[in-house]
């Protein structure tokens, strides 16, 4: 039989399908009315059943972040895949594996220095990969601006190197740092802009560009026009989060990933309530401490999910954690919180916490919970 939230063993990392389902439509309605296709990112959940929902919602491939996710959701059925980190030698021949197999696997690159390596391997095993150049439109993490000559000599080094420039792909990551609408959409659009840019000179120096990948959550909820996109990539906004929140792309409602504990003792006089999930359960992750409003390690809630405000996991150690108010201490929080009482914590970043567990609890509206493993380790 089913667990049910009164019978799982604590820490457990919970997935509310009701609020999963609605974020995964919510994205994929708005991803079809701006006339593009949607490549999920499965780094967030490394489950299964989890980009299974996805496909079946309309999209079309999906994102992995190390090849042991390629590896895994090919077996599971999944072909169509961009490895969307850059690529080294050392890891071409594990690439080489999933095509031999039959996997559309995809490869990216932003260097002449990368792309070099990936044609001569594969001109020495006769594979012709399809890479995708990495453009950096933010100064964020990885990349070549659209305007710089590094874009021309790499495609070049692909494509007279005898393989498959496939497309110009890009990752507004500092839209993470944002929080307003207007800054939103400004991001939005000069990530479409850049990318679309590099495509531009790729075609006109008579490169191949047929993809114009663009996406993270807060751009991809943001863009009001996407002219010259042919697909988006986004991955936490299947569960969301209090960094998701606080940017304004969600509501606490719509976050669908979140960790039962229970209350195995108070520290009443410091208005404490101490859980079994500590930072090992909810991870270090404290991405909410630059923002407006500071959670802690994680939003208290009931069981239920219904937020408490005002009360958070407010410290972590490595199997306990602190609950307490963030404003004057909860002298009665012994009553409030009894000995027993099981909560749900909320995270500050949905991949950092899911990656503590094996497995998740997938919630359904009838309250009972289902195991769902989870991909783990490179």
């Amino acid at each position: 039989m089913p667990d049910s939230l009164s019978t799982l063993d604590t820490p457990a990392a919970l997935i509310d399908l009701p609020r999963m389902q609605r974020n995964i439509q919510r994205m994929q309605q708005r991803m079809d009315a701006l006339g593009v296709r949607f490549r999920p990112h499965a780094k967030t959940s490394k489950c299964t059943p989890v980009v299974q929902a996805q496909i079946a919602a309309g999209a079309r491939g999906i994102t992995v972040s190390t090849l042991k996710e390629a590896a895994q959701f090919f077996a599971d059925g999944i072909t169509d895949i961009v490895y969307a980190v850059g690529m080294v030698p050392a890891r071409l021949p594990q690439a080489l594996a999933l095509r031999r197999q039959g996997c559309d696997l995809k490869i990216i690159t932003d260097s002449v220095a990368s792309a070099q390596a990936i044609a001569g391997f594969g001109r020495a095993e006769g594979e012709v990969f399809e890479v995708w150049i990495e453009v950096d439109t933010d100064g964020h993490r990885s990349g070549i601006k659209p305007h710089e000559a590094a874009l021309l000599d790499v495609g070049r080094a692909l494509h007279a190197g005898g393989m498959r420039l496939g497309g110009a792909m890009t990752h507004a990551g500092s839209s993470y740092e944002l929080r307003t609408p207007a800054a939103l959409q400004a991001m939005a659009e000069q990530e479409r802009a850049g990318c679309v840019h590099a495509a531009e000179r790729l075609r006109a120096a008579g490169l191949p560009c047929p993809v114009v990948s663009v996406g993270s959550t807060p751009t991809a909820l943001s863009a009001t026009q996407l002219q010259g996109v042919t697909e988006v990539r986004a991955g936490v906004y299947v569960f969301f989060d209090l960094v998701m929140h606080n940017v304004g792309v969600c509501g606490i409602e719509d976050i669908a990933l979140g960790v039962l504990t229970t209350v195995i003792g108070h520290q009443a006089d410091k208005g404490w309530a101490i859980v079994d999930a500590g930072w090992m359960a909810m991870s270090r992750d404290r991405g909410t401490q630059k923002q407006q409003q500071d959670y802690g390690y994680g939003q208290v809630c009931s069981a239920d999910g219904t937020p408490l405000p005002g009360y958070l996991l407010s410290g972590a150690n490595q199997e306990h954690g602190i609950v307490s108010r963030s404003a004057a201490p909860d002298a009665d929080i012994a009553t409030r919180f009894p000995l027993g009482t099981r909560l749900r914590i909320l995270p500050n970043h949905a991949c950092a916490t899911g990656a503590q567990f094996p497995h998740y609890q997938a919630l359904a509206a009838d309250g009972s919970a289902t195991p769902w493993s989870r991909l783990h380790g490179w």
